[in-house]
């Protein structure tokens, strides 16, 4: 069965130079292209492309996470072979900001580990309970620290937030921020690269 499971909450999320209309082109595109380089490097993996942010055709992330988590939750029942979970989206920013770095050559969008926490500073939301939370934390800063070792300064800090984001589902699910809306769809799809080497290596323990 599959080992890598990726989808997109907000599969709407376009870059700079995205063609209205066009999947490929968008957020789902980036996620096929880090698909792609992971089964290159022997993983099963699963994408899926479903819409959870559009009603009636028309943009409403408001019930996205609850759209997405019916599906994402029967999925990963019927595979336990599922070992990691990425939500793959990209970041909205200030106009003026442009979230990229080079490496080997090649202009990439600098990208960003995101963490529900399940509570506010009041403590735990008691109906928003996450047993994989600590998991979650602990796998987004291995691919952090493996960022720093390989690639300085091509990640963000760790952002940290409140609700949860569906990690409940399953241990070793990351919702990762790729660029911005400023950032070209190529420069989102050279950071699929180091990545999936950073994914790599964690999974396998390195």
């Amino acid at each position: 069965g599959p080992q890598i499971l990726i989808y997109h909450t907000h599969s709407q999320e376009g870059f700079a130079d995205s063609v209205p209309g066009d999947p490929s082109t968008t957020i789902v595109g980036a996620g096929e292209y880090l698909a792609e380089l992971l089964r290159n490097r022997g993983y099963k993996v699963m994408h899926v492309t479903s819409v959870y942010d559009l009603v009636d055709g028309e943009l409403d992330r408001n019930e996205a996470y609850s759209r997405a988590e019916k599906e994402i939750s029967q999925i990963l029942e019927e595979y336990p072979s599922i070992q990691a979970v990425i939500d793959l989206h990209r970041d909205g920013v200030n106009e003026n900001t442009h979230l990229v770095t080079e490496i080997n050559g090649k202009p990439m969008a600098r990208f960003m580990f995101f963490n529900g926490l399940s509570q506010t500073p009041e403590g735990p939301i008691s109906y928003l309970a996450n047993p994989f939370r600590e998991d979650n934390l602990a796998f987004s800063l291995k691919l952090q620290l493996k960022a720093e070792e390989y690639y300085p300064g091509f990640t963000r800090k760790i952002y940290l937030k409140g609700l949860r984001y569906n990690q409940h589902l399953r241990a070793r699910s990351a919702l990762v921020e790729v660029g911005a809306q400023t950032n070209t769809f190529e420069e989102a799809c050279n950071a699929m690269m180091p990545l999936a080497e950073l994914l790599d290596m964690v999974l396998q323990g390195k």
